[in-house]
């Protein structure tokens, strides 16, 4: 699918464990970020991890093999979403042509939106190159990609809508209305409904995918963000940022089934990724500064830990004995030690570090 998708675009265009015991980071032993096109080949050798940068407009790539940063590439103006294709040969980002704001700002302080500036960027991991622009709604955001690779579905902030690619055509096929400022996009592991959260709306919707209806709305807390289902689709976690809580959601079902309070000064969780076994749920606090990890057996948190300035992005390794932090303000990712809770290495990447993919 991705290879015809090139041939079409060619000829178209701080709490450490359950205890309460504090711990510090690790000493600083960030690195200093490499040349944009350092290597240009990411289709084998890796694992890799490529973390978007919001305000640099670029996305940074990490050997994960060492942590060191071996190059820059260029996917468009404000990235944010990233995933790597199914068949791991295309990294996929979300740019978008809108003015960065966020809770209490002013919009009519802003500049206009670029609106040329919108869409999924497609970047060829063996060339390192920009080979597409597909067409991605209003103010893409976050998207998930189905397993085959034939559809991409975008959250558009600006928009309130669901946009579905069809990447085969290069066109979009359908876009759905959702909730206010749609942003957490999530496919079910049975590959049969869809998860979006709608922070102003303060919840979430289901689209079933194979009628690309809404079937399902529930409310979560205020300001949801991201989304993280158990192996076994059984269960869905949903981060409410503003509510500083978790919502436990019954997937099967899709009735909410439980609230878990973050603890911490400050803790707003954001970011959200699921240990490949399902036992776990690493969560970012945001302005808390830390993860919080959550045993999704009982659904209780059983250690906090800090990580770095306000982070958002975060993802965990295939055999998950490394976690990763994207840490905003601070211009870093964290690499975290899954068996101690421990930063072992902050990594310098470019500017405002938003999320992070990685590589098989």
């Amino acid at each position: 699918m991705w290879c015809r998708l090139m041939a079409v675009a060619l000829a178209a265009g701080a709490v450490a464990a359950c205890n309460g015991e504090k711990k510090s980071p690790a000493p600083d032993t960030t690195a200093a970020a490499a040349p944009k096109a350092a290597r240009t080949d990411f289709s084998s050798g890796g694992p890799y991890l490529f973390v978007s940068n919001e305000d640099g407009n670029d996305v940074t790539v990490i050997d994960a093999n060492t942590d060191s940063v071996v190059a820059t590439l260029d996917p468009g103006q404000r990235p944010r979403g990233v995933r790597v294709s199914p068949d791991g040969t295309k990294l996929i980002v979300a740019v978008s042509g809108s003015p960065k704001g966020g809770p209490g700002v002013d919009e009519k302080t802003l500049p206009p939106a670029d609106r040329s500036k919108d869409g999924i960027a497609v970047i060829d991991l063996a060339t390192g190159k920009k080979e597409a622009n597909l067409p991605g709604g209003l103010d893409p955001e976050s998207f998930a990609i189905s397993s085959d690779g034939k559809r991409i579905y975008v959250s558009n902030e600006d928009g309130g809508t669901l946009t579905i690619i069809d990447v085969g055509e290069r066109k979009i096929e359908k876009a759905v209305k959702i909730g206010e400022e749609p942003e957490g996009v999530q496919i079910r592991p049975d590959q049969k409904v869809l998860y979006v959260t709608n922070e102003a709306s303060g919840t979430v919707s289901v689209l079933d995918l194979a009628s690309n209806k809404i079937v399902a709305t529930m409310p979560t807390g205020k300001r949801p963000r991201g989304i993280a289902f158990t192996p076994d689709s059984k269960k869905a976690y949903i981060t409410n940022e503003v509510g500083g809580t978790v919502t436990v959601i019954d997937a099967e079902k899709n009735r909410v089934r439980k609230q878990i309070r973050i603890p911490g000064d400050g803790a707003k969780p954001m970011g959200a990724a699921m240990s490949p076994d399902g036992s776990r749920l690493y969560i970012t606090t945001g302005r808390g500064g830390t993860a919080a990890v959550i045993d999704t057996k009982s659904d209780s948190v059983v250690a906090t830990f800090p990580v770095g300035k306000r982070p958002w992005g975060i993802a965990v390794s295939a055999d998950g004995k490394r976690i990763y932090t994207a840490n905003g303000p601070s211009n870093d990712i964290s690499v975290i030690d899954a068996s101690t809770n421990q930063v072992v290495k902050r990594i310098a990447g470019g500017k405002s570090p938003w999320g992070i993919a990685i590589s098989k």
